[in-house]
């Protein structure tokens, strides 16, 4: 059995091997979870710059979230996102989820970045 790390590492090198195959095609939206907050941009990696961006630990989503580091949190940045985004002219996104499994918190922001209009 392999351990934590080595499957850490695998997961992030498939992500970004998938993201590598496509890259160009779409901005992406790439997750960063810490142990406190929850962190979300879309970058253009052609021109390599970020055109949208929100966290937990903006002013208006701290006061809306019960706490920082909850589900509900991560769906207000999703939403944040997704209004963001769109704003900057961005509807087409590639998931950029790092290493993170796909489940709880990562879950919950894709799944209100879908809600709110990305599409990915």
């Amino acid at each position: 059995m392999k351990n934590k790390w080595t499957r850490y590492n695998l997961r992030r090198e498939a992500t970004r091997k998938r993201l590598f195959e496509h890259r160009g095609e779409r901005p992406r939206l790439s997750v960063h979870r810490s142990l406190k907050y929850i962190y979300a941009q879309v970058i253009d990696d052609a021109k390599g710059v970020t055109l949208a961006a929100a966290s937990s630990l903006d002013k208006e989503l701290k006061k809306a979230a019960k706490s920082a580091k909850s589900i509900d949190a991560a769906k207000k940045v999703g939403e944040a996102i997704a209004v963001k985004a769109i704003k900057a002219g961005v509807k087409k996104v590639a998931f950029d989820r790092g290493a993170y499994v796909y489940h709880g918190r990562v879950k919950a922001l894709a799944e209100a970045a879908r809600a709110g209009g990305l599409d990915f």
